[in-house]
């Protein structure tokens, strides 16, 4: 009889979180404040939710389902955007497969690991989280995603040892994205509310080998 009682207390519960798709204590405790946290702990054991971080959880309904790493990279460290090389090769800018999911973030460096991968977030200031679109990703939810040209300063301005034309080539950007695609004015732009000096040069320096 309990355990029968157990699991219609998840069927409602997931009737009320699902829409969420990811959801943190806070919103369990508003939609019932007297929750028990140890129906996660018995939830996690059965298989019926995935813990994608501390704090923060998922149904297994969602594995294996397209896009949904990426909504959950979004959603499990906030403010954050899919950047570096996770939207380099995206875009098809650079040939080669990623492993984990790499975003920029305002907060501290931070990696999680979860059944949907892994997760990294790279530190930058507050005033350089811009240059990301939404991209739908079905009817009623949003990716955010670094532009190309955004993920591109980003790669630049967080690993500066891309300082010589011998690392710049070493990078293996698609030259037709490079010759053809990319938006050189928006590059230019964006480059310049870094204010760093250093970042210019490399930039100047990835035109020259890519544009000459």
């Amino acid at each position: 009889m309990q355990q029968n009682r157990n699991k219609m207390n998840f069927i409602e519960f997931k009737s009320k979180m699902l829409e969420l798709v990811c959801f943190n204590l806070n919103q369990i405790y508003a939609f019932q404040p007297d929750f028990d946290r140890n129906n996660l702990v018995r939830w996690k054991k059965k298989g019926y939710i995935i813990a994608l971080r501390n704090g923060c959880f998922t149904f297994a309904d969602f594995l294996g389902k397209p896009d949904y790493a990426y909504f959950f990279a979004n959603r499990m460290y906030q403010p954050s955007y899919v950047s570096l090389h996770t939207a380099l090769a995206f875009y098809g800018i650079i040939p080669e497969a990623v492993v984990q999911i790499t975003s920029v973030s305002s907060l501290k460096t931070a990696f999680f690991a979860n059944p949907f991968g892994e997760f990294s977030y790279k530190n930058v200031k507050r005033e350089l989280m811009f240059g990301y679109d939404l991209k739908p990703m079905d009817s009623r939810r949003n990716l955010l995603f670094a532009t190309p040209e955004k993920a591109i300063l980003d790669l630049l301005y967080l690993y500066p040892f891309y300082n010589n034309e011998q690392e710049i080539r070493e990078l293996r950007f698609d030259e037709d994205f490079m010759q053809d695609e990319l938006n050189v004015e928006r590059l230019n732009e964006f480059a310049e509310k870094f204010q760093s000096k250093a970042l210019r040069k490399r930039v100047d320096l990835l035109l020259k080998v890519y544009q000459q």
